[in-house]
């Protein structure tokens, strides 16, 4: 859904507009921020021929290299994000701030942003200007990585509880722990992205002193995050070693059985090979009346003794 909001203070509360005309006839200086939710090429034009800014293409966004993902003017500032949905599908999201007021570009609607404008809504005091509402939603982005990486840590309890012997084998579950550690590591990925960005914002004269202590406590969040993504990843591997422990333990009984019932059929083959000679008058018991059941019997006997000589050496 294309959607521009203009949020602005008046008589001491945020109000939103919907209009590009709204901010060309008021004062500019009332803005804080203006959201940009997958709007056509022409609103952005404009809003950049008006503001004096430049607004990033999706494919500069995604750029890896840190230039592309911080940019500090003397005037601005730029900085751009890879939000993880909730089915851990990125958005690109820019974000740039030029005279207090915050532009954000995005094409998808985002928890982040809907909690955000709440928060902002209940307390429009404490949101005097762009960067205000920008470590705010850094700040709530933050904590939906938590409620990310929460449910991702329940899930790795939940497989590890269902881990037994019988589902050892399981293909279906090696891919289940296989694909909680590609998520792990798009988490922690992203996760970086943010200290990296939000280090460099430490550093900037740009960010109002005021935000400096907000700032330093989500880095401080983040490194939380970062133990609490580490953790998951060493439960992980130790689920997969469980798991190829498991897959060995029962590919070592299988070979096992068959080594027990080769050496058990060996004697009787070996009895029945000798009497199927068959070299005439040398082989008295050719020509014997019992012949066949001493044959047999000789064979049970010998399967018997090794049976008894396996079961007390706990072989079996």
């Amino acid at each position: 859904m294309s959607e521009v909001r203009l949020f602005y203070h008046k008589d001491n509360v945020i109000r939103i507009s919907r209009s590009i005309e709204f901010l060309k006839t008021n004062p500019i200086k009332n803005f804080l921020w203006i959201d940009l939710n997958n709007v056509d090429e022409e609103i952005e034009n404009e809003l950049e021929d008006y503001l004096k800014i430049y607004i990033q293409e999706e494919e500069e966004m995604i750029e890896i290299e840190m230039s592309s993902r911080y940019m500090e003017t003397s005037d601005s500032l730029v900085v751009n994000f890879n939000f993880l949905r909730l089915n851990f599908e990125r958005e690109p999201v820019s974000f740039i701030l030029k005279n207090n007021i915050l532009i954000t570009v995005r094409d998808e609607d985002l928890t982040s942003f809907q909690e955000t404008v709440k928060k902002i809504s209940a307390s429009p005091k404490n949101y005097p200007t762009g960067y205000h509402v920008f470590v705010a939603l850094l700040e709530t982005r933050v904590e939906v990585d938590a409620d990310m990486i929460e449910e991702m840590t329940q899930k790795i309890t939940t497989l590890s509880n269902s881990l037994t012997m019988d589902e050892a084998a399981d293909a279906e579950l090696l891919m289940e722990i296989k694909d909680l550690q590609e998520k792990t590591m798009l988490l922690r990925e992203n996760i970086i992205e943010k200290q990296r960005a939000v280090s460099n914002m430490l550093k900037s004269e740009l960010i109002p002193y005021e935000l400096h202590s907000k700032l330093t406590i989500v880095v401080k969040d983040i490194n939380s995050l970062l133990e609490h993504i580490r953790f998951s990843f060493d439960r992980l591997d130790y689920l997969q070693d469980t798991f190829l422990g498991f897959v060995n333990i029962e590919q070592n009984k299988i070979i096992k059985m068959f080594t027990v019932i080769s050496v058990i059929f060996m004697p009787p083959t070996l009895i029945a090979s000798i009497y199927g000679m068959n070299f005439g008058d040398s082989m008295p018991e050719l020509s014997w009346k019992f012949g066949y059941e001493f044959s047999i019997g000789l064979m049970v006997f010998a399967v018997a003794v090794i049976l008894f000589y396996f079961k007390r050496k706990k072989w079996l």
